[in-house]
């Protein structure tokens, strides 16, 4: 199954999830900082349409309140979006890898992270 698109809103609510584990709705809300948090009606009518996205399920039900939990991982989640914004540059990594020397955003041990994962793969793909 391809993951579907995810707004900014629904991946804010899938944080919530990645990062507390199963909520209800409420608990989801309460997530976002007070001064730019959602209406409560928005939080729910975004998780039910995550529901049906099928990246999160109701896993229970405690007196009126669903719980749910994600049933996508946040790595597939920014696989996903990493392919979009290679694909908005044609699937070169290049601009983008400069820009984040340029930023400051990638660091050495990054670099040093990149290389022990990209000589690992080179030493996967060598016949046996």
């Amino acid at each position: 199954m391809s993951l579907p698109k995810l707004s900014k809103l629904e991946l804010q609510i899938m944080e919530a999830l990645w990062s507390r584990g199963a909520c209800s709705v409420r608990e989801i809300q309460e997530t976002f900082p007070l001064k730019k948090r959602p209406a409560y009606t928005t939080v729910q009518t975004m998780v039910y349409r995550l529901e049906v996205k099928k990246v999160l399920r109701r896993v229970k039900k405690i007196a009126t309140a669903n719980i749910f939990e994600a049933t996508v991982s946040r790595e597939a989640a920014e696989r996903r979006l990493i392919d979009e914004l290679l694909g908005l540059f044609g699937g070169r990594s290049r601009p983008i890898m400069a820009h984040m020397v340029e930023s400051g955003t990638l660091t050495l041990d990054d670099v040093r992270e990149a290389e022990k994962a990209l000589l690992k793969l080179a030493g996967e793909d060598k016949p046996k």
